[in-house]
């Protein structure tokens, strides 16, 4: 079972200021990659997962941007750290 869920945002610097749209796809197919649960919003991508192993995820996102020629990125997370349980479909299945 999930114990976290965890917002990303990530923002990278392009070294000629090309749109970033291309590498956030980038970002996002190492999360589908994972095989962990995601779901991709406008402005973030809230994963629902082990903690440590979400964390690894933001990992390789920032040093994919990295590979990719930006000269740096902001992740701004967003994080539920819930031992018992987090589950996506739990919160939001009052909205749908």
């Amino acid at each position: 079972m999930a114990n976290a869920l965890v917002s990303i945002q990530i923002i990278p610097k392009t070294k000629n200021g090309e749109d970033v749209i291309p590498y956030v796809d980038e970002a996002i197919s190492i999360i589908d990659q994972s095989g962990v649960k995601y779901q991709v919003s406008p402005l973030e991508t809230t994963m629902e997962g082990d903690l440590t192993e979400l964390f690894a995820i933001i990992e390789k996102m920032n040093v994919k941007m990295m590979e990719l020629g930006c000269t740096n990125v902001i992740s701004q997370i967003k994080v539920l750290y819930q031992p018992s349980g987090a589950s996506m479909d739990v919160l939001t299945e009052k909205y749908r």
